[in-house]
Formats: structure tokens, C-alpha cells, sequence
């Protein structure tokens, strides 16, 4: 399993991550050495998953602190806020970005020392990035309690220690229980347009020795037609208070299926992944994403050049489709907007 600092971590000027982009093929580490290049790497998913993101963005805030020659805290608030804005702007799905941000905020204003600051923010990135793999670990093991003997997982995207900084959230139940019960089988839907089931979540469970299968997206429908899902695992980007949960483009579909079939369908994600402030998914931002990743794939044209493409990263899974959230703080019902805890401190 990846160590959290294989994932992403601070190391002297630069935000190191594990380039998302080149696996499954080359396990790659890809140097952010500035803010607009860690921005570059987030919006080109060379990191990806909420809770990654908002790790990534208290980074690159301690980062643009370090690396700059300010002397004065007018001067380095300044330049720390045009980091900020560039971050913020990176991508508009992952509540945690915002969320990271703003616990960075909090030290910013707090805080009357230039050395102290940068020594503060790299602290607030650090623990932040540790506490959401403490967070994963609970999660996992609150989720693994849903999951029967020899169950079949179906899940979708990527929601393992590469989305998380480590463990992961849906796969840290999935991993959990597999550590208990070696029966446990995966299906992994290839989650397209970039594939991050197939090149991510298959990688990860390989790395683990997990039982798994691989199938095309459209394929889902025939395994619970044969009765062969127990439950649906996928995690999120951002839940809104209502319990309306906003994930990978496909995770609706899977929801329907699932509630047809009678198969609980369970979203897993720390608190800092929910926003209260949205009282449901009609308000969560989806982030549109280019033409070329539906057109083509891996440099080969695979529409007429000129077709007209529709790419939403996201879609939105209803409330009445989710069996359980399952957070660090326990598994949660509906009605999820007295269920649901506050975000993570």
C-alpha cells in the first residue's frame, strides 16, 4: 500500500506528488516548485481525489510562504493571497479545497511573524494531510461493518490512497474488510473518460493483493441483473447537507442500478468532504472539463473531428439513492441533514 508521503508531500521549496497522470504505467514523481505549477498538476489530475486536493492546496500555501523573500506580513498576506486565489481557482467540485484553505486562512490572520507564519502554514499542511489519513482509517474501519462475508464491491473512479493522501476512503473500507475477510471481490468499473478505475483503482488493489475484476462501464448493469453486487462503494467530492452527494461522473448511474436491484449503495467521505452551506446537490458547482478527454483517448481521435462533446467530471447522487454515508465519525442515515456531522476542525 502507498506510504501518505508517496502520495504527496512537502519537501524543501517544492509540493512532490505521484504523477496520477502516468500510472499504471510508470510510477513517476512530478516537482511542483511553484504555485502555478501545482496548479497546472491539479488541473491536469497529476493529483486528484477531495481530500489529495486540499491536501495540495495547504501545501501549496506553506510552499508560496517559504519560497517567498517578503519581509514584512503586508508584503507575504499579499503574495499569500494571490497564491490563495490561484488555488482556489484550480478546480470548483472538491469542497476540500476551499475548506483547506481556509483553515490556512484562520493561521494567516493569526499569525504577526513572517518565519513564524512559514513555519506555521508547513505545520497546518502537514497535520492536515495527517488527519485526513487518520480520518480514512476510521472510516474504513466504520465501512468494513456494512460489508458481508465474501462480499462483491462494486465501486467506481478512484477513492484510494491516491484521492486521500493515503489509505483511501471508499477502498480504505475496502481494504479494511478485505484485511479481515481475504473473500471479499472487487468490481472496478473502468470509469470513463480518463479511465481512473481501470489506470488508478485496479493499480491500487493489485498493489494490495486484493481480489478484483475490471469491467467497462456499461457493463454494470448485467452484474446486478445476475445478481452478482452486494454493495456500491464510492466516495465524494462534495456532500451537501442534504445528503446529496456529488462524485466521478457514473456514480449516479450506479445508485439507480442499485436501488432497482434492491442493493445498498454506500458514499464514503470525511466530514471536511461536507458543506452544510449547500442545502443540496441542485447548488453543487459541476466542473466542466475539455473536449479532447471524450474525443480522444490516449492521442487517438475517436469522434469526427468537430463533434460537439458534453464532459461533466461529476454528477449527483441523490440522498434517496444513498443506503449510508459513512464519515471518521460513523456510518450515517438518512434523514442525513440531522445525521450528517459538522465539517472536520
Amino acid at each position: 500500500m502507498l506510504a501518505p508521503a508517496d502520495v504527496i508531500r512537502l519537501e524543501g521549496d517544492a509540493v512532490v506528488l505521484l504523477d496520477q497522470t502516468r500510472l499504471p504505467g510508470e510510477r513517476i514523481d512530478r516537482r511542483c516548485s511553484s504555485v502555478p505549477e501545482l496548479v497546472l498538476a491539479i488541473q491536469e489530475l497529476a493529483i486528484r481525489g477531495a481530500p489529495a486536493i486540499g491536501i495540495a492546496a495547504a501545501m501549496g500555501m506553506a510552499q508560496a510562504a517559504r519560497n517567498s523573500g517578503a519581509t514584512t506580513m503586508t508584503a507575504l498576506r499579499a503574495e499569500l493571497a494571490d497564491a490563495r486565489a490561484r488555488l482556489a481557482g484550480s478546480r470548483p467540485t472538491a469542497v476540500n479545497l476551499g475548506w483547506a484553505l481556509e483553515r490556512c486562512d484562520e493561521v494567516i490572520a493569526g499569525t504577526e511573524e513572517p518565519d513564524e507564519l512559514r513555519r506555521s502554514l508547513a505545520a497546518l499542511a502537514r497535520r492536515i494531510h495527517e488527519d485526513e489519513v487518520g480520518r480514512c482509517l476510521s472510516m474504513g474501519r466504520h465501512g468494513a461493518e456494512l460489508l458481508s462475508p465474501g462480499a462483491r464491491v462494486l465501486t467506481h473512479c478512484n477513492a484510494g490512497a491516491l484521492a486521500t493522501g493515503g489509505y483511501g476512503s471508499a477502498l480504505g473500507v475496502v481494504r479494511a474488510a478485505h484485511a479481515r475477510d481475504p473473500g471479499l471481490h472487487v468490481w472496478v468499473d473502468e470509469t470513463r473518460p480518463l479511465l481512473q478505475g481501470a489506470r488508478l483503482t485496479a493499480w491500487e488493489l493489485a498493489e494490495d493483493g486484493i481480489p478484483h475484476t475490471l469491467i467497462a462501464d456499461v457493463a454494470a448493469g448485467q452484474l446486478f441483473a445476475r445478481g452478482l453486487v452486494d454493495a456500491v462503494v464510492f466516495g465524494a467530492d462534495r456532500i451537501a447537507h442534504n445528503g446529496d452527494a456529488a462524485n466521478k461522473i457514473g456514480s449516479y448511474t450506479l445508485s439507480v442500478l442499485a436501488r432497482a436491484h434492491g442493493v445498498p449503495c454506500y458514499v464514503v467521505a470525511p466530514s471536511s468532504t461536507i458543506d452544510h452551506a449547500i442545502a443540496s446537490g441542485a447548488g453543487i458547482p459541476i466542473e466542466e472539463r475539455a473536449a479532447d478527454e471524450v474525443a480522444h483517448l490516449g492521442g487517438t481521435l475517436l469522434a469526427p473531428a468537430g463533434t460537439t462533446v458534453s464532459n461533466p467530471a461529476f454528477d449527483v447522487t441523490p440522498a434517496a439513492n444513498i443506503t449510508a454515508i459513512v464519515t471518521e465519525a460513523g456510518v450515517h442515515r438518512a434523514p442525513f441533514e440531522q445525521s450528517l456531522p459538522v465539517s472536520a476542525a
